[in-house]
Parts: C-alpha cells; sequence; structure tokens
C-alpha cells in the first residue's frame, strides 16, 4: 500500500482568540502552505486562501469544542485558552498551546487543569481574582515565535495518510 504524506493542520478555537493571533495564523498558514482552521459560533473576517478554511458550529456550549475533537487528528496543532479542551486533544496525540505562545504538555496539562478549577472555586465563593494580564506586543512574539518551532518541526515530519 502506498501513502502520500499528509500534513498537520492547525485547529483554533477561535470564539475568543484574539485578532492579532487570527492575523500572525492566516499569514503562517499562506507562508508554510499547511492548512488552518477556524473553528467559532460566529462568522470570523478571514482572508480568502486555499490554505485558511472558517467552520461555523452553533452556538452552545462544547460545540466547538467537541467539532475539533471530532476532526484533528494526531501531529495537528490546537491554539486554545481552553485548558480542559487542551488536555482532551492532547490525549488523543494533538498539539495543543495558548494564544500567548505556551505550549500545552502532558506533563503540566494537570497542573493547569488543578490551578483552573482552583480558581474558579474562588470565584464562585465570592473571591475576587484578577483575570490574566492584557494581551501585548510580547505576547504576540512570544506566540509567533512558537508557531515557527512548531512548523519547523512539522517540515521535518511525515504522517501517512488515513
Amino acid at each position: 500500500m502506498n501513502t502520500l504524506p499528509q500534513p498537520a493542520c492547525i485547529w483554533v478555537d477561535a470564539d475568543a482568540a484574539p485578532k492579532a493571533i487570527r492575523d500572525i495564523l492566516c499569514k503562517a498558514a499562506v507562508r508554510a502552505q499547511v492548512h488552518i482552521w477556524f473553528v467559532a459560533n460566529h462568522t470570523l473576517p478571514l482572508p480568502k486562501s486555499e490554505w485558511v478554511h472558517s467552520r461555523t458550529v452553533a452556538a452552545g456550549f462544547d460545540v466547538a469544542d467537541n467539532s475539533i475533537v471530532q476532526s484533528a487528528r494526531p501531529g495537528d496543532l490546537l491554539i486554545t485558552q481552553d485548558i480542559p479542551l487542551a488536555a482532551e486533544i492532547m490525549e488523543l496525540g494533538v498539539d495543543a498551546m495558548n494564544p500567548r505562545g505556551e505550549p500545552y504538555s502532558r506533563e503540566t496539562i494537570r497542573q493547569r487543569l488543578n490551578m483552573r478549577d482552583f480558581m474558579e472555586t474562588m470565584r464562585s465563593s465570592g473571591i475576587q481574582s484578577g483575570g490574566p494580564s492584557a494581551f501585548d506586543q510580547r505576547d504576540k512574539q512570544s506566540f509567533a515565535n512558537s508557531l515557527d518551532r512548531w512548523l519547523a518541526k512539522q517540515k521535518k515530519m511525515v504522517r501517512p495518510q488515513s
């Protein structure tokens, strides 16, 4: 059986992805010729390209997440701030990073889940906690650098078609 190399795709949990990250991803998709899928429950303004795709899903709890989980394959990359989604997708062999360029790893994902659950418990009991710092130029650069490292790694890998 002869199988052709099948390149990885990038999936974006796009409902909360900053515009600056969408822009970086679209440019990288064209430059690296990698398919990227933005999954959201609303239409996103995206450039026209054979490499950039949008999937609009119905509104509802975890609808976009479920669409990504059903479509992503081992070796793909997911961009998300959703720690439980990152944990689930990593079990499928999909890489994951947040929009600040921090990769999720098997070693740290449980710790991140525990911290998320702890902070959620604190908020529900009325304790005020500050959210993440504002997205800035340093975060944008960190994301671009992490994405470039992932894309460079993909150039070296070949995977059979399913």
